[in-house]
């Protein structure tokens, strides 16, 4: 049974930072890209970063310079440090694992709320 399990979320002011982790647990955690996305309400959800198994990284526009996404893989965890924040990161984070695109699984989500 696949699982990721999200933490760290929870309730920062503007200009500080969090760290969010993921903890994976049913799959071959190092040959799966591992990404955060999250979703603000009445938004879509989007991808924030991602980090592929040999450890590329790719972010979105909006984090970039803030956020640096990272992976453990002796811990099967992969972290998102947010620094800088700002209002507009408020959203739910959501982990996700993919292989080949085939194989897609999700976490249940952590909150994340921006106080200006």
């Amino acid at each position: 049974q696949v699982e990721l399990v999200e933490s760290g979320g929870g309730l920062v002011q503007a200009g500080g930072s969090v760290r969010l982790s993921c903890a994976a647990s049913g799959i071959t955690f190092s040959i799966y890209a591992m990404g955060w996305y999250r979703q603000a309400p009445g938004k879509q959800r989007e991808l924030v970063a991602v980090i592929t198994s040999g450890g590329n990284t790719n972010y979105a526009d909006s984090v970039k310079g803030r956020f640096t996404i990272s992976r453990d893989n002796a811990k099967n965890t992969v972290y998102l440090q947010m620094d800088s924040l700002k209002p507009e990161d408020t959203a739910v984070y959501y982990c996700n694992a993919d292989w080949t695109s085939y194989f897609r699984y999700w976490g249940q989500g952590t909150q994340v709320t921006v106080s200006s």
